[in-house]
């Protein structure tokens, strides 16, 4: 299949593949098992997907109000939990086929979108955007949402490659506020952050405000190196993120800078 007007398109359709793999053989008990996203399953994670999907096919989706529950920090994870809930009750391998389903309909729709269109303004979960942009948080949350599952069933794997990439360079460009302000990295702090074999990236602070390094520092104080899927569990404030963090240097510092990793909502 020739590329599509985005690699945000192909990577999305990529995670789908390996979300589809994962899925394709879950036991009941396995669609039902908890995972570390707080208050979902692994069928609630695909169940999100879905629906979000179904969605942007223009489909109506449950006409349920949304509701606050224990889990949820803000509006937007209270209307997630809407399609989440319609699909609870339903057999893992009825929801594994509407997953084929949707997404290889929403595989089609975007495969016919022009340039034009992926720069046609939209509101996203960020902030207002293109269809581009859109794009690209789609990749990071079906990622996100697919190494839920992975863990939960003690099924690793789809840990690099075009998609991984993505995500992890989407995640670094938070970076520079986690180190200086949610960990209060003082003046002078270079911190390296080496981020399985997909991203390696640098972050000095000074005056008080973080900046990414356009060259690989001689020094630094604080050094951390994780897997890409560590470190997307870390942002995403999983509850089961493995133990795998290497700090060198300020540990101190460097559990500071982890404890912060969680700034997406």
């Amino acid at each position: 299949m020739p590329p599509s007007a985005s690699p945000s398109i192909d990577h999305l359709e990529q995670t789908w593949r390996s979300l589809i793999d994962v899925c394709s053989d879950l036991s009941e008990e396995e669609w039902k098992r908890p995972s570390g996203c707080p208050g979902w399953s692994v069928q609630d994670n695909v169940s999100h997907l879905i629906d979000y999907e179904a969605r942007a096919l223009g489909r109506p989706g449950p006409e349920e109000e949304p509701a606050a529950r224990p889990h949820t920090r803000n509006a937007l994870g209270e209307s997630n939990e809407v399609g989440v809930e319609h699909r609870r009750g339903r057999p893992g391998a009825d929801v594994l086929a509407e997953l084929r389903e949707v997404t290889a309909a929403r595989a089609a729709q975007l495969r016919a979108l022009t340039a034009d269109d992926l720069e046609r303004e939209v509101a996203t979960p960020a902030g207002p955007g293109t269809v581009a942009d859109m794009l690209r948080l789609r990749v990071m949350d079906t990622w996100s949402h697919e190494q839920d599952i992975r863990r939960a069933v003690g099924r690793p794997g789809h840990d690099r490659g075009p998609a991984v990439e993505e995500t992890v360079t989407y995640f670094t460009h938070f970076l520079p506020i986690v180190v200086a302000k949610r960990a209060g990295a003082p003046d002078g702090t270079v911190a390296v952050f080496d981020v399985g074999d997909v991203h390696r990236c640098a972050i000095a602070v000074a005056g008080g405000r973080g900046r990414v390094l356009d060259t690989d520092p001689d020094q630094w104080r604080v050094r951390l190196a994780m897997p890409a899927t560590t470190f997307g569990a870390l942002v995403g404030g999983r509850d089961d993120v493995p133990d795998d963090v290497t700090i060198e240097g300020d540990e101190e510092l460097g559990q500071r800078i982890v404890a912060a990793l969680g700034f997406m909502p």
